[in-house]
């Protein structure tokens, strides 16, 4: 998609400065929730699951079904981070309408184009539930934590050990495009809620996952070797996983750098405080003068609407691996306020005069908006209270969410594995698509007799 500029209102939002910013004060919480009210709600107008015909859960288009998984965590740390129940049964709402029938987030409007990816940032939100102790659904409802078991169990029975010696594939169907790529994002997503539920439950079984796709991602070269973790896009099947895509977003570097904190919480092992600290380290890329940007695209001017998007969950990882990591606080709490205070500059366009940009180092608004735009300058707000409110919980330090082990593969194996289809399928679906298109005519002849 091309990114949606207007540019005479960017030249005369240049000329002006910034006149009518949405100014942030970060040490007044008055102001900090005032500020993030404005932009939250900015952020639903995105939203059209409450209209006539349309899905609950789901924005508008163009916004991908994953995003809208994004979208929904971003609104539990609102729910959260600014106590702030204003859009908690919205909220709910959504995230449990888009969970389908089996409860594991393949729901049938997402069956056949759903990806690895997508259903992962569906399952980080309903963990980020149960570990900010979200209102629990109720009882004939799955809950938060069975939710993200799911999500887990089915992403990791999807693991493909015959080819490059595992790793998850971007997709989940074999006739999506990608299928034959996998990426970091995929397996950062299983890593990082696989840490997570470690630490929540104390199950040690989801350690030696993480620990698998960690491994499995580093042999592979999906992150470099040395001092610094750099995390790259993916690598593809047809050249034996040989030749990493060296493209770096926020959010792979976010979904490692805090799975690997949540570990060593967990774990209290240094070597995964030794990762923790590479990733975050290596994070430096994604700053310029402190100001958080998209380094792959947003120099060029061409991030596509989903990475617009990525930086909102790199700023939530950063706020999660504070909590968890206290080793890092001051640094990610420099580096949030000095990119939340440049975000909130940017927050003074389109017809409302709070619509929040893209580059956050420009003075006043750059032009550009769309839902990414606004939930990246919500994270990095929000996320400025990390000094303030509770870390994660656990099960056994106040959590109510209950789950199972079992989570995703009771009821249903229909998304267990990649589904295929083979010259048989496809000749018995021809022979059924025969009868029923002769019985379709057959009807016919007999209702004009």
């Amino acid at each position: 998609m091309k990114l949606q500029a207007i540019s005479s209102l960017t030249t005369l939002i240049s000329l002006l400065g910034c006149v009518s910013c949405v100014w942030l004060t970060p040490d007044n919480l008055t102001n900090l929730k005032e500020v993030t009210g404005i932009v939250a709600d900015g952020l639903l107008n995105y939203y059209n699951g409450r209209d006539y015909g349309k899905p609950i859960g789901m924005f508008s288009n163009p916004y991908y079904w994953w995003e809208a998984g994004g979208a929904w965590g971003s609104m539990i740390d609102f729910w959260f981070y600014m106590e702030n129940d204003t859009y908690l049964d919205m909220t709910k709402e959504a995230l449990l309408a888009q969970a389908g029938d089996n409860w594991d987030y393949v729901p049938l409007n997402q069956s056949t184009t759903e990806g690895n990816d997508d259903q992962g940032f569906w399952g980080i939100a309903v963990m980020a539930a149960a570990e900010r102790k979200f209102p629990d659904p109720d009882d004939d409802q799955p809950q938060w934590l069975y939710l993200a078991q799911a999500v887990f169990n089915t992403m990791a029975s999807r693991w493909d050990g015959d080819h490059c010696h595992g790793g998850l594939r971007w997709q989940i169907f074999e006739w999506n495009s990608g299928y034959d790529y996998k990426n970091a994002v995929s397996n950062g997503c299983l890593f990082n809620i696989a840490a997570r539920l470690a630490r929540y439950t104390g199950n040690d079984s989801y350690v030696d996952w993480a620990e698998k796709v960690h491994d499995w991602m580093e042999g592979t070269g999906l992150m470099t070797e040395g001092d610094y973790y750099f995390v790259y896009d993916g690598v593809n099947i047809g050249d034996n996983c040989s030749e990493p895509v060296k493209l770096q977003w926020t959010y792979n570097q976010g979904l490692m750098m805090s799975g690997a904190a949540y570990l060593y919480n967990y774990t209290g092992k240094d070597i995964w405080l030794n990762r923790t600290m590479r990733y975050l380290s290596s994070s430096s890329v994604f700053f310029n003068n402190s100001v958080m940007y998209e380094v792959a695209c947003q120099n060029s001017n061409n991030c596509n609407n989903d990475q617009r998007s990525f930086k909102a969950f790199f700023s939530r990882f950063l706020g999660l691996t504070a909590q968890m990591v206290p080793e890092t606080y001051d640094h990610i709490y420099e580096l949030l306020e000095a990119s939340a205070r440049a975000a909130s500059n940017s927050c003074s366009g389109g017809s409302d005069g709070n619509t929040c940009g893209l580059d956050w180092s420009h003075s006043g608004w750059d032009g550009y908006y769309g839902m990414g735009e606004q939930m990246a300058a919500l994270e990095v707000m929000q996320n400025l209270r990390i000094r303030d409110r509770p870390a994660p919980v656990t099960n056994s330090t106040g959590g109510t969410s209950h789950g199972s082990g079992a989570a995703g593969t009771e009821t249903s194996s229909t998304n267990l594995s990649p589904l295929s289809i083979d010259g048989g399928d496809k000749a018995g679906a021809a022979i059924i698509t025969c009868i029923i298109a002769f019985s379709i005519i057959g009807i016919a002849t007999w209702l004009l007799i």
